[in-house]
């Protein structure tokens, strides 16, 4: 991906790049009802959302955001230049030339972030004393890796905030110490200290977990580190191609569920009718082979 200022093509650049200032500040422009200007609603129906679907986004705190975060997680052609285009087909250049700065430096950022993730991490001679230095070498980021050998590899990465840790404990017991014998990637336990986080969790999601459990609670609605995680997750399989993504709901929430992952089938622990086979159907869900059409 060439990432070199204005040779980006921002066709290729996932709305993931976008950060939460120019999200805001769509909705800002966009939510408001406007006799002369397009607003969200067009928008959405640009994007190619259907009336039943548009009504739906109503109800939200910011229907604007709510519909670029559903449109990014179900359109495989959902970019940062596509969406610079609907804007510009509804006449909102106003808006465009507004947050272009904004944007242009959210994909820089995004670019600069890319390429360190395709680059070999450099090491210290100092430090990495153990045996001769040979470009095969491979720096461990997991708790079992082999530098040696072929990288740890796990059935699922767990999103989750800390708050929720006491859940992922129970989700441990039950799909690793029983017959499930399922091998779960929990960021706390496995994933050596001292590498940078975002970057060892794209490599995991990406190329070392075959899926990802998103825990959806009233503390994961404010945690960075479940937004970036999950979002990253939905730019690798755009309109849940793969079934990647699981989202798990195990207490009531007083906010709404995020409108990002809503076209997603939720495993819901908080069901009595459903808690004596929960354990059982997720763990059928991680064990299936993941497709790739």
């Amino acid at each position: 991906m060439a990432c070199v200022n204005s040779e980006v093509d921002l066709w290729s650049i996932p709305l993931v790049a976008l950060n939460v200032t120019v999200r805001k500040k769509l909705g800002l422009y966009l939510n408001p009802k406007n006799t002369v200007a397009a607003d969200w609603t067009a928008v959405a129906e640009a994007m190619g959302f259907s009336y039943l679907e548009i009504k739906n986004h109503e109800a939200a705190r910011s229907p604007a955001q709510s519909v670029l975060e559903n449109w990014q997680a179900r359109c495989s052609e959902a970019s940062v230049g596509k969406l610079l285009s609907v804007l510009t087909e509804v006449e909102r250049k106003d808006v465009v030339e507004d947050l272009r700065p904004l944007i242009d430096e959210d994909v820089r950022k995004y670019c600069e972030s890319q390429k360190k993730l395709s680059e070999p991490p450099l090491q210290d001679p100092e430090v990495d004393s153990c045996g001769p230095r040979t470009p095969e070498r491979r720096i461990g980021i997991t708790l079992d890796d082999d530098p040696e050998g072929a990288p740890e590899l796990f059935d699922a990465f767990i999103c989750y905030c800390q708050s929720d840790f006491e859940f992922v404990h129970e989700m441990i017991r039950e799909l690793e110490q029983t017959e499930c014998r399922l091998k779960l990637c929990v960021f706390d336990r496995d994933v050596l200290p001292g590498s940078c986080v975002w970057t060892i969790t794209s490599e995991l999601i990406e190329k070392r977990c075959k899926r990802m459990v998103v825990v959806i609670s009233d503390e994961y609605l404010d945690s960075d580190a479940c937004d970036f995680q999950t979002k990253f997750a939905l730019s690798l399989c755009p309109g849940a191609r793969g079934k990647r993504l699981i989202p798990v709901k195990y207490k009531p929430m007083s906010r709404p569920f995020p409108s990002i992952l809503r076209f997603l089938t939720i495993c819901d622990y908080t069901r009595p009718l459903t808690q004596d086979w929960f354990w059982k159907r997720l763990a059928k869900a991680l064990s299936q082979p993941v497709s790739h059409s």
